[in-house]
């Protein structure tokens, strides 16, 4: 019989990182992070209801706003060649330029165990590749 589904909330997400002994943090928004081998990862709860799971991977290279045509060039190509994650181009109000990545899945009516981690794991590693990729652009 399938587990049955549960709404998506922090403490699942927390559950879900536990039970593969990953080591995270919850910040002072009551977001929850950790790092990943340089690649600083957060899971929000996006949407009306916070069903929406999002896994994004902030790369830690630091552009400048010169490097933005390159970006997007990079950025488009990797979207085209690759499912996860989606990428883009995020300028901070410090004027720093990085490449984000997202990956994200609709639990509106709920998630098991095994599906959370599936995701989570999906944005864990491809967050990884992308963060390694844009590193290799510097």
């Amino acid at each position: 019989m399938p587990a049955p589904l549960q709404p998506l909330s922090n403490e699942l997400i927390i559950s879900a990182l536990n039970a593969r002994e990953f080591a995270h943090f919850v910040d002072e928004d009551g977001d929850v992070g950790g790092n990943w081998q340089g690649c600083l990862i957060y899971f929000f709860r996006l949407g009306k209801n916070h069903e929406i799971f999002q896994v994004r991977s902030m790369t830690q290279v630091a552009f400048s706003t010169d490097d933005v045509p390159q970006l997007y060039a990079f950025c488009n190509a990797w979207n085209h060649d690759r499912l996860w994650p989606k990428a883009y181009v995020h300028t901070g109000d410090d004027g720093v330029v990085r490449v984000v990545g997202e990956v994200g899945a609709d639990f509106e009516h709920g998630v098991t165990p095994a599906q959370l981690d599936q995701v989570m794991i999906c944005g864990i590693a491809t967050g990884i590749e992308l963060a390694e990729a844009v590193a290799a652009l510097k």
